[in-house]
């Protein structure tokens, strides 16, 4: 059991990063498509299985891993060529470590850390190598020799360079206000209640929360601040001279980066994977009540999904029927978690704090996934901003703002200490 929880940060980590990738790009699509009031993937299928059309998604990985590797003639300096996708997906890889998924467990007296990297310097490891991710676009557009390879790298620096001065100092204004460098001890802050609100860092620090989340959308190369890789002015930017995995990896670097970035936000300013106004001890303290209203809550939202699947799902494909295996999977789920509960009300082991545990992972994860739909929602929405606009927002406004924002947050921070 121990060594399964040692293991559970990592294990997690790999499938908020690599393994959602698919899931972000269907939710790309489909997104895309309820904006633009069209179907978007339905057809794509394994022997009658659509998933909605994730299989589309696997399908198109599955295209990139398997196409052929090309090396164009023209390429010098081949090992930095080769390079630059690997640096640009270890770094993007690497922020996710330092993210809590839930609150320490402790079980026998031994307590173990839902952090893949069980450090306190989180916020700082996060900067580190969300900034080195910029190296593995400029040697790829340097090492391509293209002409808009190199532009598209030079316009993901400068975009890099003004957005990160003013996330860190963003980031500082919410160390002052925490008081910790920690992540952990960030989201146990938020646990508590700001008069009606709960201390949520968006509801504490509106401003810091809207210049960090403008940021994380510049420093992933996100729409509208896709420059970098214009399809309508430099081709395709930086990867315009790669191909099959050498290209895969850059694209799945960017949904990566996008996930990391999504996954601090929730951290630092969406309470991570607390639930509002209830700390850990809380949850423990009243497990049974809260396992019965997650049982109900996932009986009536199972209720109405499979309600919409069998009015939406008509198609029929090689003779098989996906409404009934979907129903079948989520009776399933049910009499799981009927045996869930009474596992707890026969008080075998841990119940209660791995309950929790489960219930954490599961509220990151939602918070999680409503930000991914916010990246999405924004690229489909606005469009892509001029290199010169991208440069007056990140120098102009957003750095100004943030410097205002970590002095008022010193007076008011001194201010209340003062007065205690």
């Amino acid at each position: 059991m121990s060594t399964f929880l040692i293991l559970l940060p990592l294990i997690l980590t790999l499938l908020f990063s690599l393994a959602t990738v698919p899931i972000l790009v269907w939710m790309e699509r489909r997104v895309a498509a309820l904006i633009q009031d069209r179907l978007g993937p339905n057809r794509c299928n394994v022997n009658g299985i659509r998933l909605g059309g994730i299989v589309q998604s696997v399908a198109d990985m599955m295209k990139l891993v398997f196409k052929e590797e090309f090396l164009p003639s023209h390429i010098k300096n081949k090992f930095y060529y080769l390079a630059a996708p690997s640096i640009a997906f270890m770094s993007s890889f690497l922020t996710f470590m330092v993210i809590p998924y839930a609150d320490n467990v402790t079980i026998n007296e031994q307590t173990f850390t839902m952090q893949a990297l069980p450090t306190d310097l989180g916020v700082l490891w996060f900067l580190a190598f969300a900034g080195l991710g910029v190296y593995g676009i400029i040697l790829g557009g340097w090492a391509s020799h293209n002409k808009y390879a190199i532009l598209g790298s030079m316009r993901a620096t400068a975009q890099v360079i003004s957005y990160e001065v003013a996330m860190g100092l963003s980031l500082v204004s919410m160390l002052i206000t925490y008081g910790t460098i920690s992540l952990n001890e960030m989201v146990t802050y938020q646990s508590q209640s700001f008069f009606i609100f709960p201390a949520w860092g968006i509801i504490l620090q509106p401003l810091a929360a809207i210049i960090f989340i403008v940021t994380a959308f510049a420093e992933t190369n996100r729409a509208p601040f896709d420059a970098a890789e214009g399809e309508s002015e430099i081709v395709a930017g930086y990867h315009t001279e790669y191909g099959a995995m050498k290209f895969g990896l850059f694209f799945v670097a960017e949904y990566i980066a996008m996930a990391a970035s999504g996954a601090l936000i929730v951290t630092l300013f969406l309470g991570g994977y607390q639930l509002p106004y209830l700390s850990t001890q809380d949850l423990i303290n009243h497990f049974e009540l809260v396992l019965w209203l997650i049982i109900t809550f996932a009986a009536v939202t199972s209720l109405l999904f499979l309600a919409w699947v069998k009015k939406h799902n008509i198609l029929v494909m090689n003779g098989l029927n996906e409404t009934k295996i979907y129903t079948t999977v989520i009776v399933g789920f049910t009499l799981f978690a009927i045996i869930v509960m009474s596992y707890y009300a026969l008080g075998f082991g841990n119940a209660s704090t791995v309950g929790v545990m489960l219930l954490q992972f599961a509220v990151f994860t939602v918070k999680l996934f409503f930000l991914h739909f916010l990246f999405i929602w924004v690229r489909w929405t606005l469009p892509r901003f001029r290199y010169d606009q991208t440069q007056k927002l990140g120098w102009n406004i957003l750095l100004p703002l943030s410097l205002v924002n970590i002095f008022i947050t010193a007076i008011v921070v001194v201010g209340v200490n003062y007065g205690n």
